[in-house]
């Protein structure tokens, strides 16, 4: 009987048997240890390719998932990044050990609060954390090269569109939350433009002013 997954080499092996093969990612993920970025009690989910339960009707996105969208962006150390959905910050990690520096917008400020530990006890720095609504991006710190979106809505709200730098990419599952085409697109002068459809997924709703109202959030 195979023993369970235990190390950060368990989950690159998933990683790679679900078809991610940038090995600037592959390496971020043995560098960091996911699980320092889940809560307590959980840690034996860690290295599995699964999603994890965070609280406040949360899950971490898939790892696999995850990395399919990190890889989609091809992020090569020069990027300033905007993510949208910090959890407690597995995938923040992993963006910023890929790109030049990370935005990171979280609407629940004690997902926050504990992404932000994490983080730090990871020696991750170059992170820059807020807490608020992410539907909205973060546009005094735009325009970014990459932005990726952890929460799904029928279209790319028109904030994030604005603040999307010429030819840079955006990733976002689009749809109702619960029944997602994730897809990646690219920044054109008349907007956004798909480019393709990376896989289907299921996520949570993004929340906020562009987004769902929050006493919308859970889809039924």
């Amino acid at each position: 009987m195979n023993s369970a997954p235990t190390e950060p080499e368990d989950l690159v092996r998933a990683l790679e048997a679900a078809g991610i093969r940038d090995e600037r990612l592959l390496k971020a993920v043995r560098t960091t240890p996911r699980a320092g970025f889940v809560p307590a009690g959980q840690e034996a989910a860690a290295y599995r390719d699964v999603p994890v339960a965070i609280g406040q009707g949360q899950v971490t996105t898939q790892p696999s998932l995850s990395a399919m969208m990190i890889e989609s962006l091809g992020l090569d150390g020069s990027e300033h990044v905007l993510e949208v959905g910090t959890g407690l910050g597995f995938q923040t990690a992993l963006l910023a050990r890929l790109a030049a520096d990370v935005v990171s917008i979280e609407m629940r400020p004690d997902l926050a609060r504990q992404a932000r530990e994490n983080l730090a006890r990871q020696g991750v720095r170059n992170v820059e954390l807020r807490v608020g609504d992410g539907s909205g991006g973060v546009p005094d710190r735009a325009p970014y090269d990459a932005v990726l979106v952890s929460a799904a809505f029928p279209e790319v709200p028109a904030p994030l569109v604005a603040q999307v730098r010429p030819r840079g990419r955006l990733v976002q599952p689009i749809g109702p939350g619960g029944r997602e085409q994730v897809v990646h697109f690219e920044r054109t002068t008349s907007g956004l433009e798909p480019l393709r459809v990376l896989t289907a997924a299921r996520f949570v709703r993004l929340q906020g002013r562009h987004g769902f109202p929050p006493d919308d959030a859970e889809h039924p």
